[in-house]
């Protein structure tokens, strides 16, 4: 039983002795105790005034000398206004400790075959472009969330849904046809999806040169984007490979090929994963089908350029656009048939998409139409909104091709890991040339993983590599190197056969010690807690926390140098679940630790 279970179910206890009624024991708020004040838990008494009928601080008096008297868990209290503060005493945070070392997945709630199956959608990509920086976060954002839900006892299903149909896919497809000269990654020496970005941009350059004729022979703007043969030849297309014209779907086909090789070369360094992958080309028919179904119900209406709309007006919302005149489906569209597909697949209870903040009011249509259109799991339907990512130099834009590339960014945080290691010089001594390079590429991925995980996601951030890499401060080779130092005494314990095994409780253990211990405790509401915000930072804010309070422990207080056999042991049991914990908190946020740094 935990200490917050021991600490109500005695209150409840403490209030029938002393006022005769029963307390409900949801009513029985237990919070952590403030800094500036003594204690441990306190628990916030006015809920208990109509059976007390007495003042606050008499009531919380009461009830603080009834479990001081009664509860042995309890050492001390004292009252601040209606505010009961209570110490709890270091042989049972002594005891605590043994109890987490015995629970190899402390803190981490395994699903069982009743569990909630919850879907999260994250990564999304376009196949006319490589991942890039915003990639990157929303992939963070979306497996450390899947591993965070799994870890409160659900199941859950990793899925990607792939935009690999559309006019900006025919724009890249197009660009190649008219300036490739039948380049390929292998004759290019490219991975597929930077071969096919570049044409993306190529496009790009073409069109607006054009436009730029079309402008200087008199047109507007908007006379010359209409008028663009370019465009033109890319919208055609789009109906051609709609229609399925063969030579049309075989190159796109073939293209498509080369940049999923290339993404998933992407995934695999950055750890990311998937249990299930759709195609926007397998789905958007599903969609158009359930569009049209809902035309002749009477849901949505045909405008006379034959456009299909879905009239939301009477929702406080406008009107969105679901076919296009051409007969040709919008993301919308796609959507409405990825869902049905998904929810056809699997018995999901939610499911929740990973997707920026700028597609808040897409999610907001998107859950209304699911539901005009009958499907129940419509309002459910959870849109995990975050901010975006920038630059120290500002926003980026795929067109123009100033995004930074996903895979660009990878290597310079190893490269800057890598020589962090060599200005500190001997660190990693003894090691073969292999071993020095995967414990660089855990650092580097592990800084880039955490400073983009430890902000709160629904805000924007600005990234800083230099930053990142710090081993000092909120950043993920601190707390890597903090691990790497537990397993340094475990392993230097174990070489001095010193059996952790059989450690006991020592006679006096310091407040410091306390203090990690109860910081263990806090693990398994911190998991229940990031489960329920869906909040990644929530996770990696408590790992930084424990690691900095052991590393004031390690500095201050010996560990294989005390004398006391029995304070010794303890200690380094102390440090084998600190090391335990700080793993696992790191796992659910995607990032490895090294045995040694």
């Amino acid at each position: 039983m935990n200490i917050e279970t021991i600490l109500i179910e005695s209150i409840a206890a403490a209030i029938k002795t002393l006022y005769g009624q029963e307390a409900a024991t949801d009513k029985i708020q237990l919070q952590k105790t403030r800094k500036e004040f003594e204690g441990d838990f306190t628990l916030v008494v006015f809920p208990f005034l109509q059976l007390s009928r007495k003042r606050p601080e008499e009531t919380a008096a009461e009830i603080g000398e009834l479990l001081k008297a009664n509860q042995p868990v309890v050492s001390s209290y004292n009252v601040v206004k209606g505010f009961l503060n209570v110490a709890i005493a270091p042989t049972y945070w002594a005891g605590l400790l043994h109890d987490i070392d015995k629970c190899p997945k402390w803190g981490i709630t395994e699903p069982t075959a009743d569990s909630p199956l919850v879907m999260v959608e994250y990564s999304s990509p376009n196949t006319n472009k490589p991942l890039h920086l915003g990639h990157i976060r929303n992939n963070l954002l979306g497996y450390a969330l899947s591993n965070i839900i799994a870890a409160n006892g659900n199941k859950v299903v990793k899925t990607n849904i792939v935009n690999d149909r559309g006019i900006h896919i025919c724009k890249s497809m197009l660009a190649w046809q008219k300036w490739g000269n039948g380049e390929t990654p292998a004759s290019s020496n490219k991975k597929g999806d930077h071969l096919i970005g570049d044409y993306y941009v190529a496009f790009d350059k073409h069109y607006k040169a054009e436009l730029n004729e079309l402008m200087a022979q008199g047109m507007s703007k908007e006379e010359a984007e209409a008028a663009s043969p370019l465009m033109a030849e890319a919208r055609e297309m789009l109906v051609k490979w709609e229609a399925g014209d063969a030579q049309v779907r075989k190159l796109w086909e073939t293209m498509n090929g080369w940049v999923y090789e290339g993404f998933d070369e992407t995934y695999r360094k950055l750890g990311v994963s998937f249990d299930k992958i759709y195609y926007e080309s397998d789905t958007y028919l599903v969609g158009k089908e359930t569009v049209l179904d809902g035309l002749q119900k009477g849901v949505f209406y045909r405008r006379p350029d034959e456009s299909v709309w879905a009239d939301l007006s009477g929702d406080g919302l406008d009107e969105k656009l679901l076919l296009r005149s051409d007969g040709t489906s919008v993301y919308m569209t796609q959507d409405i048939g990825t869902a049905q597909l998904r929810f056809r697949d699997y018995p999901i209870d939610k499911m929740v998409y990973v997707v920026g903040n700028e597609q808040n009011y897409h999610f907001q249509v998107l859950s209304l139409l699911l539901d005009k259109l009958g499907f129940s799991w419509g309002k459910g339907l959870v849109h995990f909104s975050y901010g975006m990512v920038e630059l120290p130099e500002g926003k980026m834009k795929s067109r123009e091709g100033t995004v930074v590339d996903a895979d660009d960014l990878m290597e310079e945080m190893i490269a800057t890991a890598r020589e962090t290691s060599q200005e500190l010089g001997g660190k990693l001594d003894g090691l073969t040339p292999e071993e020095a390079a995967d414990i660089n590429r855990i650092i580097g991925l592990g800084a880039l993983k955490y400073f983009m995980l430890k902000v709160d996601a629904r805000k924007n951030m600005l990234f800083n590599p230099k930053e990142s890499i710090d081993f000092n401060g909120n950043t993920g080779p601190f707390i890597q190197y903090t691990y790497a130092r537990t397993r340094s005494i475990e392993r230097k314990a174990a070489e001095a056969g010193i059996d952790v095994e059989a450690a006991t409780a020592p006679a006096a253990i310091s407040e410091k010690e306390c203090s990690i211990i109860r910081m263990l405790n806090e693990y398994p509401s911190v998991v229940r807690q990031a489960g329920s915000d869906y909040s990644p930072s929530g996770i990696a804010n408590y790992a930084y926390e424990l690691a900095k309070e052991y590393n004031q422990f390690y500095h201050d207080y010996s560990i294989l140098r005390e004398e006391n056999t029995d304070v010794k042991t303890f200690r380094i049991l102390l440090t084998r679940n600190v090391g335990k914990v700080i793993k696992s908190a790191m796992n659910l946020l995607g990032i490895e630790v090294p045995e040694r740094m």
